[in-house]
Order: structure tokens, then sequence, then C-alpha cells
């Protein structure tokens, strides 16, 4: 949705935007740019603010350059065959981006070595469960209990 999960311009104002390095990172899918704002997301950090980026692997190579510690979840289909039957049953795509869209998960499956944790999505219901307990584990980390129990930390001690 415009002005929520994207904010759309033109290819030459995308192009302008990329030549002056404010994105976090960047992509070019099926012909079509994508980026993350850097402002964006310096703003969205800065108040403490969990992102949570839905991109490919060379987004997140881009993201983890840029912040070591981003926590990268790969969220994987149960098998290609039922990837292909989920895209089939949506009916937005025709055969041929179908065939391409399982292609490029194919590539992207060769990379989930490079992440932290792993869903298989094979049941919505389950799958969105572990995606917040992995949440909810990396906010009980102890680095990030310190600074946001500071104060209570303190006060025990």
């Amino acid at each position: 949705m415009d002005g929520r999960d994207y904010h759309f311009v033109t290819r030459e104002v995308f192009e302008q935007m990329l030549e002056r390095g404010e994105f976090l990172e960047s992509a070019e899918v099926y012909g079509n740019y994508y980026g993350t704002s850097q402002k964006w997301i310096n703003e969205a950090t800065a108040s403490g603010q969990d992102i949570l980026l839905e991109i490919d692997s060379q987004g997140a190579q881009q993201v983890r350059r840029a912040f070591p510690n981003a926590v990268g979840i790969f969220i994987l289909p149960p098998s290609l065959a039922m990837l292909e039957t989920r895209l089939r049953n949506r009916g937005q795509d025709s055969s041929e981006i179908i065939t391409r869209r399982v292609a490029a998960a194919r590539e992207e499956i060769s990379h989930v070595s490079e992440y932290d944790y792993v869903i298989i999505n094979e049941e919505l219901d389950t799958a969105i469960s572990d995606f917040f307990c992995i949440v909810r584990a990396e906010r009980m980390k102890m680095s990030k209990q310190l600074v946001r129990y500071h104060h209570l930390i303190t006060q025990l001690r």
C-alpha cells in the first residue's frame, strides 16, 4: 500500500535517490526497483523499534554489512511443488511468471545458510508462532535487556 508498506516513485526518481545513497539496501526485481530508506531505518532504530524487512538474499547481505547484528530469518516453503501450487492458487500471476518465481526461489534457497533462523511455512499459524518466538527470544538477549532495564538492574544491585 502506497505510503504504508511502500512509497512509489518513478524510475527516474528512484535512480536519483540511489545515486544519492538514500537506500540501506536496494535491488531490481522483475524489472522493478525496490529499496529500503536509510533515513527511515535510522529514525526507527533510534526510537527503539523492531524493524521487519521482507527482502531477498541480496538485500539481506547489504543489510548485514550495514548492521552486523541484524537478525536474519529465512522462511522456506515445505517444498518447491507446494510453493508453485500456492502461487497458482493465488491466481495473480501467469504460468511464465510463476515459473520464474519458483526458479528465483530455488536461487534464494541456496543462501539459507547465511541466516540466523529458518522457519518452514507449512502451516501459516505455526510459521507465525515460530516467527514471534524468534522475535521474543531476540528481545530477551542479555545485551538488549541490560539496555532496556538498565535503571532497574542498577537499582537492584
